[in-house]
């Protein structure tokens, strides 16, 4: 799970990056590039959607969204195991994401739920 409560194993960059057909990668990171901009409003293009391994790697294959992400920099300078254990847990950034990813808040709340 990444440190914003998404799962990276079901993200479409994570699985584009892992599609072995260029033809069907190519399609996938244009999709993802539209969705990145209608939903995101991130100025991102087909070239743009790099290789991934998932928010907490730490390597060259991660995509640049990720790298930017603010919740991510905020829960690595904190050294979190993700934001559910964050002593300002659900903080202004987490609630503006959640109001487009609520399952993330849903696994996330589990997570906290699990470690009282």
């Amino acid at each position: 799970m990444a440190y914003c409560g998404l799962e990276c194993e079901t993200c479409p960059i994570y699985l584009a990056t892992r599609e072995k057909n260029k033809e069907e990668q190519a399609r996938m990171r244009a999709e993802i590039a539209q969705v990145c901009r209608q939903d995101y409003g991130m100025d991102y293009g087909p070239d743009d959607i790099t290789d991934c391994d998932g928010c907490r790697t730490e390597g060259e294959r991660l995509f640049s969204g990720c790298k930017d992400c603010a919740i991510r920099n905020c829960a690595k300078a904190r050294t979190l195991a993700s934001c559910a254990h964050c002593s300002d847990y659900a903080c202004e950034k987490l609630e503006a994401f959640f109001a487009k990813e609520p399952d993330a808040r849903t696994r996330l709340d589990q997570t906290r739920a699990d470690n009282a």
